[in-house]
């Protein structure tokens, strides 16, 4: 649960790396504190809605709380707006990605490649963008892995030099 408000504790902090757990949970949190906002949107939409002209009371009244629950859902979602650009771009440098990439946001078909980059795990060990945030070791020797598997009976023989 901690992980959920991780990145209001990192407001604007755009340095490091984010783990999708708490990029997720993150999001679920925006997503589950817009549900209250849009219930109490409706209440006013339809209170303001079939308030007849006679009533004008009642429809000020109506109208005067859905600009109110307007305002304050603004003012939320603007204030979660830096922490969310901020979780975000940690999670692309946890996959070893420039911030940047979130400018793909806004080509057609570039969020998409945006959740595709948020789904995959990040590099394991440390990165260009810091150390891991799930302790995993990095590569070990650096180099490529050779794998020496032999699917025949025996392994090749090494083939003989071109010495004379």
């Amino acid at each position: 649960m901690s992980l959920m408000f991780e990145p209001l504790r990192k407001y604007a902090t755009f340095e490091g790396r984010a783990r999708r757990s708490e990029y997720w949970l993150f999001s679920l949190f925006l997503f589950l504190s817009g549900i209250p906002a849009g219930i109490l949107l409706m209440i006013a939409g339809v209170g303001a809605a079939g308030v007849s002209n006679t009533d004008s009371a009642a429809g000020a009244g109506a109208a005067g709380l859905l600009v109110i629950v307007l305002l304050l859902l603004g003012v939320f979602y603007l204030a979660m707006f830096i922490p969310s650009l901020a979780v975000s771009v940690r999670r692309l440098h946890d996959s070893d990605k420039s911030g940047w990439l979130l400018l793909l946001s806004l080509i057609p078909f570039g969020s998409f490649v945006i959740l595709i980059f948020t789904l995959i795990d990040g590099t394991p060990g440390p990165n260009r963008y810091g150390e891991d945030p799930k302790g995993r070791a990095g590569p070990s020797g650096g180099g490529p892995v050779v794998h020496n598997h032999y699917y025949g009976a025996e392994p090749p023989k090494p083939a003989a030099s071109i010495v004379d």
